[in-house]
């Protein structure tokens, strides 16, 4: 089952492939799989996972004192057309989720999001786009994004980068589909 899950996804990432971009066309939309995602992955989960991954990626910036600057701060992230919400603070040294009112957020489409994520568009780019908007302290969110963007991408474990890379050339190329654009 998993190959067969592995072989479908490797085929709609080719861009040489011609059925890709109508095999896309039939995904449903980030915003429609919204209530699914509730029912499926708990935001328990999600915050078990996100600080987890938080904590692997964030390891040195945490013990050398660069993210201090968030030492009891709140930055949110808004995914907007996933309908996901998460506000991060750092306490001891441990960034966090918590459930209180951000300083500052991100919002974005979880495409747009995940493009930045794994570093296939730039910060800059994305926000004079407006495919990303900060909001509330703009200093807080924007000292966030220049320690994340000074952050040694090799620090982020393999598989991270791997998952990362994968799904955001996979919901580029589901965009551009839907839109009838060329990926």
């Amino acid at each position: 089952m998993m190959r067969a899950i592995m072989l479908t996804a490797n085929f709609l990432l080719q861009p040489s492939k011609r059925f890709a971009p109508r095999l896309l066309r039939l995904l449903p939309p980030p915003r429609r799989l919204q209530p699914v995602l509730r029912i499926v992955v708990p935001q328990r989960w999600q915050r078990a996972w996100l600080e987890a991954a938080m904590a692997r990626v964030l390891v040195t910036p945490i013990h050398d004192g660069s993210l201090d600057f968030m030492h009891r701060r709140k930055l949110g992230i808004d995914v907007t057309d996933l309908g996901l919400r998460w506000v991060l603070t750092l306490r001891g040294d441990r960034l966090g989720v918590v459930d209180e009112e951000p300083e500052a957020s991100v919002r974005g489409s979880a495409t747009d999001l995940l493009l930045l994520a794994s570093r296939l568009e730039d910060a800059d780019t994305l926000f004079f786009q407006r495919a990303l908007v900060l909001t509330g302290d703009t200093e807080l969110g924007l000292t966030a994004r220049n320690l994340l963007e000074r952050l040694p991408w090799e620090s982020v474990p393999l598989g991270l980068r791997i998952a990362l890379n994968r799904g955001a050339r996979f919901a580029r190329r589901a965009r551009a589909a839907h839109r009838g654009e060329a990926a």
